[in-house]
């Protein structure tokens, strides 16, 4: 902790240690991170020359959900790594109550992740990892180790492993309870009679196809999410991209923080198309301007495509299917949303889109592009 931060009892000041890499130093630099929420205003201290690198500035971008220990935020297109608290009273104040937990959505109920995310939102949980996974009978063996003596084990593994799953790290004050809370009893038929607004009683069948699973202590939360997000790279389950006849789906850092995944999630699949992966990323500037340099010199907005892609977390999408890339694109709408609204009030651009830059979704603008786009996140940046 430094001792440089302190609340001033005049108005409320949170503090974070927080990192950055300097790409052109090929330094990790540390700062001090402080945000007055009275006026969204943002403060910046240079840990190691114990000076000044931002005088307090109004920043409107961030948001006190989005300040949690692990976290990464973007200040002045500056992608920081929040690694501690930077006093008492911020840690006091925000982590006490704060757990991690896993969600994890099973076959039955992929179709229905956007309405099992506006449920997550909707609670003030926050979903801070998302994978689509296909496991193996020994994964999903591994995964229900601790159910091996009961009888319905085998049921479990087989049902688990039978097609793709969406697993979430979930953020949040009490996370463990509060999702267990969500999806209600085990048995769909039970949580129909007893909690008929829950996860369970909604889009369940039985005790094995039952919308979800959830993290029953800290301490299973802690293994689980190891199990899905390992540490190591490259040692989890794999996402489940076909990388062809596809193309691929940005949901935006702006939408994300807007709570707006679940509608747009919703919409495509009303829409009739097949979502065959789903990642969510957190952008570095560098792959952003590599990712987007198509539009370098092509489109004015170019450098604020860049900034919002790296702002925060995306949620990216492998949309399969036949001329994928030309029926997405349509469905997406045009690039601006005024127009969208004016000309394709029905596309997705129309119906969540704010400007041209923050206009809700990416999608691949050129067919041949379209196997390129899903490569570069599923294959290369997840690799």
């Amino acid at each position: 902790m430094l001792d440089k931060s302190f609340n001033t009892g005049l108005e409320d000041r949170f503090a974070f240690l927080a990192e950055w890499y300097d790409p052109t130093a090929g330094l990790l630099r540390k700062y001090q991170l402080l945000f007055y929420p009275r006026d969204s205003s943002v403060e910046m201290y240079d840990v190691k020359n114990q000076r000044v690198f931002l005088r307090r500035t109004k920043y409107e971008d961030l948001h006190m959900e989005n300040l949690f220990v692990g976290n990464k935020v973007n200040v002045f297109s500056r992608q920081l790594n929040l690694i501690d608290y930077g006093d008492q009273f911020t840690a006091n104040k925000l982590g006490s109550k704060k757990e991690r937990t896993l969600a994890l959505i099973k076959p039955d109920s992929v179709t229905w992740i956007g309405d099992v995310l506006e449920t997550i939102y909707r609670s003030n949980l926050i979903v801070t990892k998302a994978k689509m996974v296909k496991l193996t009978w020994s994964q999903a063996s591994d995964f229900y180790m601790e159910h091996q003596s009961k009888p319905s084990f085998n049921n479990l593994v087989q049902f688990l492993s039978s097609g793709p799953v969406v697993a979430l790290e979930l953020m949040g004050d009490e996370a463990v309870s509060v999702w267990r809370r969500l999806l209600g009893p085990t048995d769909s038929a039970l949580a129909r009679k007893e909690e008929p607004q829950c996860v369970r009683a909604l889009y369940g069948t039985d005790a094995i196809k039952n919308v979800g699973h959830g993290s029953d202590s800290f301490a299973t939360a802690a293994r689980e999410l190891e199990f899905f997000f390992p540490s190591t790279i490259g040692h989890g389950p794999q996402n489940t991209a076909i990388l062809t006849d596809c193309t691929c789906c940005i949901i935006k850092p702006h939408a994300i923080s807007e709570g707006l995944a679940g509608k747009i999630l919703n919409s495509i699949a009303s829409a009739g198309f097949e979502i065959s992966a789903l990642e969510m990323f957190n952008v570095k500037q560098a792959n952003a301007e590599e990712f987007l340099e198509v539009y370098k010199g092509v489109v004015q907005e170019y450098t604020s495509m860049v900034t919002e892609l790296c702002s925060g977390p995306c949620l990216v999408l492998e949309i399969h299917g036949t001329n994928a890339p030309q029926v997405f694109r349509e469905y997406c709408g045009p690039a601006d949303p005024e127009i969208a609204r004016h000309l394709r009030p029905t596309t997705l651009r129309a119906l969540y889109g704010k400007d041209k830059v923050k206009n809700a979704v990416h999608c691949t603008d050129l067919p041949e592009d379209g196997v390129l786009e899903v490569q570069y996140f599923f294959k290369i940046l997840d690799g």
